[in-house]
């Protein structure tokens, strides 16, 4: 099957091209830089240069690759700064609305058999009810201020993928990433601020997080190519943990100090609302519909496996 792969050589376009072409694919990668062409073709790929927000480049690129399925892993995350969360995620969110429009609108126009986008889960669903949440469970109607333009792109994404009725529209709602490639590896910025003890529990530290390792959000998107239903898929791990728990254990795992503890009210004060949110409010997700519809199984099935791996 030919395969066209936006953002092909971000944190999981690096694990995603190389494990199509093992299962037989043919994997057409577009960057957005002309220096990058190398690495797509090192993964495996054919390369192709466009620019994502340019319609008419994403168009070009998608009409001579004339692909089956299309794969949007686009994202363009600045450093990561949780008192102004939606600053941060600025570009990527464009790519997750002007970005989905252009990918969509090219496929339709070849009339492309299936269209798989990449989303977000965990601190998107609304923070009542249990700590553990399905794609059934409504999302967040009153996000934190710094939060309100990043999760109006996400529901711009799924909406816009899932409502597409002439094509298979997949969303896969991953987890909190970690691995090669993401923050969450050695000299990543999230590491490093645990290794140097500057990633503090705040308050009771209750906000239940959901992770998933890079490479099994890379296995789940290649099941997702041929198994699933229209529709969006939570792919995180088997294990969602609250700060409190997790947070240490992380720490514990790379040698680092025991994260500071600090009251809710200090941990606002600095890091802004976000962090006060993410620390102690947000719900985790459940992976059932995932491993069953998918036919999907995380090899790390725990981020305890994971993080001492």
């Amino acid at each position: 099957m030919k395969i066209f792969v936006a953002g092909a050589t971000g944190a999981i376009g690096q694990q995603l091209v190389p494990r199509l072409v093992v299962a037989g694919h043919e994997v057409v990668g577009m960057t957005h830089s002309e220096s990058k062409q190398a690495a797509v073709h090192e993964l495996g790929a054919t390369p192709v240069v466009a620019d994502a927000l340019d319609g008419e480049q994403v168009a070009d690129a998608v009409g001579r690759a004339q692909p089956e399925v299309i794969i949007h892993e686009l994202t363009a995350i600045a450093e990561f700064d949780m008192r102004h969360f939606d600053r941060s995620f600025a570009i990527t969110n464009r790519l997750r609305t002007e970005g989905t429009d252009h990918l969509l609108a090219a496929g339709r126009a070849i009339a492309v058999k299936r269209f798989i986008a990449q989303s977000f889960t965990s601190w998107p669903y609304a923070r009542t009810g249990g700590p553990v949440k399905n794609e059934q469970d409504a999302l967040d109607p009153t996000p934190a201020k710094e939060m309100t333009r990043s999760l109006r792109a996400i529901r711009h994404v799924e909406d816009a993928v899932t409502g597409a009725d002439w094509t298979e529209g997949i969303v896969l709602r991953y987890g909190g990433l970690y691995g090669p490639g993401t923050s969450l590896t050695p000299g990543g910025e999230q590491y490093e601020m645990v290794r140097a003890r500057k990633l503090p529990v705040v308050g009771n530290g209750a906000g239940v997080w959901s992770f998933i390792h890079v490479a099994d959000a890379a296995d789940a998107t290649v099941a997702a190519v041929d198994h699933g239903e229209r529709g969006i898929y939570n792919i995180v791990d088997d294990e969602p943990a609250p700060v409190a728990v997790w947070l240490p254990e992380l720490a514990k795992s790379i040698g680092a100090p025991r994260p500071r503890r600090v009251p809710r009210w200090l941990g606002k004060l600095v890091g802004g609302e976000v962090a006060a949110v993410m620390m102690t409010e947000i719900r985790g997700a459940s992976n059932e519909k995932a491993k069953r519809s998918l036919q999907w199984q995380p090899e790390h099935a725990s981020w305890r496996r994971g993080f001492a791996a």
